[in-house]
């Protein structure tokens, strides 16, 4: 089967039939209140009460209400049915309530209440330290091999001029800007920096998920001799990018705030779920919603 994009319909049926459903298989560090914030990234942008604000097409909401010294005073979400409302309706149930900031009441507008096309989650914790998430794009791994393919400087194209000069847009997933090898070989490189993490770092607790695109690989010790400070991150980034020439995205390794997808979400470009995964062997072709069987 190949890839295609969510539709609005598609967006509703999921996050309200079928990812409730995964909830309880979440990370334990992924929780209410665990995340300092969780993201959603709009189709098409929406409206917020104050005029002069531009419409949103991506929103953060922290977890927690924090004082001027940014200790916590009152969480913004009761329990994960409260992130559940969130996802499925934003409008309606913006945690910022009537602040004028909040995303616009879809009851007031003639445009209807958003559905998320991506739902992210703060890697900075309120309960443990900063997770520590190394993220590989099969993109990154079609453009490499894409540049290796030609004799010529590539330097002067442009992204698609290459992928088109080299057969991969038209490859299965056609239309895409990498082909199904090259989301398999981010996958097996996930599973090589898992067992960097472990060897390397003695690391105990990993994981992979597939990301839709990729993989996102965690090293989860909470231990204090894995630091998660700026310059361990850059040396990690340095360590997989030119002793094991891994391409990741080092932007993603070091920046504190960064968001991640969250597992179980769909990747609305390629309708896929995001899932942890424990096997260089997994299909992600079968990491089908239910819609579309």
């Amino acid at each position: 089967m190949t890839w295609r994009h969510a539709t609005r319909d598609d967006l509703y049926t999921y996050y309200t039939e079928e990812f409730p459903d995964y909830v309880d298989d979440l990370p334990s560090f992924i929780t209410a209140t665990g995340p300092k914030q969780y993201a959603l990234a709009f189709d098409h942008p929406h409206p917020v009460r104050k005029d002069e604000v531009p419409d949103k097409d991506f929103v953060r909401r922290d977890t927690w209400q924090t004082d001027t010294a940014g200790e916590r005073q009152h969480a913004e979400f009761d329990g994960f049915d409260d992130v559940l409302d969130f996802i499925q309706h934003p409008a309606r149930n913006d945690p910022l309530g009537g602040s004028e900031f909040a995303l616009a009441d879809p009851g007031l507008l003639d445009q209807p209440d958003p559905r998320p096309d991506a739902v992210y989650y703060a890697l900075d914790n309120w309960e443990r330290p900063w997770v520590l998430l190394v993220d590989i794009d099969a993109k990154t791994i079609a453009r490499n091999r894409a540049e290796a393919a030609l004799p010529q400087d590539t330097s002067h194209r442009d992204d698609e001029a290459l992928l088109e000069a080299t057969g991969i847009l038209d490859a299965d997933p056609a239309g895409y800007p990498y082909a199904f090898a090259d989301i398999d070989q981010a996958i097996e490189y996930g599973f090589e920096v898992r067992d960097i993490f472990a060897d390397d770092f003695d690391a105990e607790e990993t994981m992979v998920v597939y990301s839709g695109q990729g993989v996102h690989v965690y090293l989860l010790d909470t231990d204090l001799a894995h630091r998660y400070d700026a310059q361990s991150r850059e040396v990690l980034n340095d360590l997989l990018l030119e002793s094991y020439d891994i391409p990741i995205d080092p932007v993603v390794t070091a920046d504190r705030r960064r968001v991640a997808r969250l597992p179980y979400s769909l990747h609305a470009d390629v309708s896929r779920i995001v899932q942890p995964i424990e096997s260089p062997q997994f299909n992600p072709r079968t990491a089908t919603p239910a819609f579309l069987d």
